[in-house]
């Protein structure tokens, strides 16, 4: 065949109607597994390509979930992803993912590519979309979930957690441990990095706040921040930097997440700072290697694999003619303390 194949070949080749096959690729639990096999071995024979924006006009059904992360090398997002694709099998569906590079810019262009297609649902990760991308999902009359922060002002399905607050936490712990010359160390300084170090900065302010009626002892603050993408490496340049500005009297570090608490843990030893007797470290994300290096690093966690898997399940709910609209769903997190502080 020098042409493409279409939905007909496929039915001649099997012996069966094109509604049949129609109804195999739209809603195979309805057709017997003898006759989706033989439909299936013909499809693959043929190698037809189905086509998702034809199939989802005549069945208002995809079957596709179109899903946007920032980054595909981050294992914060990967989790998530987990959560995602544990949850879409039982529904039928296919995954289409995009990377947008921690772009808004960019996942605007993926935004407007992907809904092409047709998808049943879009999942993005964080709030901050530009004008023109939230009226394209306004626009496209499907479920849309916003994953891993809140926002008090959600395109429709909103599920995760406040990094203002988180960071406050854990300020706060450093605080109640007695460390009084805090730096923080920010990498990227995307929008959730942002709200961590606003909350650092607020529990700073309070805590002096406080301690000025009483006429105690304030605390110091330094803050280390980067536009670079966050590594080991670059959190061991970090905490030098931070070390340096407050000639070393830093005596505690907030890094924005794991990869620079592991970094500043790994340099520490090498400027001969003992941890956490000279130097506490604490990070964000709770990443596994974090559990696993002596001492254990402090870190915020936050339940990712069940956020991804919550947003299939509200999506097809909504999807379904479920419940229509959803307030913000917060998640919660955890302080894990360990040696490091």
């Amino acid at each position: 065949m020098n042409r493409k194949p279409n939905l007909k070949d496929v039915a001649e080749l099997a012996g069966v109607s094109a509604i049949t096959v129609s109804r195999v690729l739209t809603t195979p639990e309805k057709v017997s597994d003898k006759l989706r096999q033989k439909i299936e071995q013909a499809i693959h024979e043929l190698g037809y390509i189905r086509n998702h924006a034809a199939s989802a006009l005549a069945s208002n059904r995809s079957g596709v979930l179109a899903v946007i992360i920032p980054s595909l090398s981050n294992i914060v997002f990967n989790e998530v992803l987990q959560g995602i694709y544990s949850a879409v099998k039982p529904h039928q569906l296919q995954v289409i993912l995009g990377d947008c590079h921690y772009s808004p810019l960019e996942e605007e262009k993926l935004i407007a590519t992907l809904l092409s297609q047709a998808p049943e649902g879009v999942i993005l990760t964080g709030t901050d979309q530009t004008d023109y991308a939230r009226k394209l999902l306004q626009n496209a009359g499907i479920p849309v979930v916003q994953l891993m922060e809140l926002t008090d002002q959600p395109i429709d399905i909103n599920i995760g957690f406040s990094h203002l607050d988180a960071g406050m936490a854990m300020t706060q712990h450093l605080l109640a441990r007695g460390y009084r010359r805090i730096g923080f160390l920010g990498a990227r300084m995307d929008p959730r990095t942002q709200q961590r170090l606003a909350g650092f900065k607020r529990a700073i302010e309070d805590w002096n706040l406080a301690q000025a009626r009483e006429s105690q002892a304030l605390c110091q603050q330094f803050v280390v921040t980067t536009g670079q993408s966050s590594s080991i490496k670059l959190g061991g340049q970090l905490l030098q930097a931070v070390m340096a500005e407050s000639q070393g009297q830093c005596d505690a570090v907030f890094c924005c997440n794991d990869d620079l608490a592991l970094g500043a843990l790994f340099e520490a030893r090498k400027m001969n700072l003992r941890v956490p007797a000279d130097l506490a470290i604490a990070g964000f994300n709770d990443l596994e290697a974090s559990a696993l290096v002596e001492p254990g690093i402090t870190s915020v966690a936050a339940p990712r694999f069940a956020m991804g898997k919550q947003a299939v399940e509200l999506l097809m709910q909504k999807a379904s003619g479920g419940q229509r609209e959803f307030s913000p769903i917060d998640v919660g997190y955890s302080i894990m303390v360990r040696g490091s502080t």
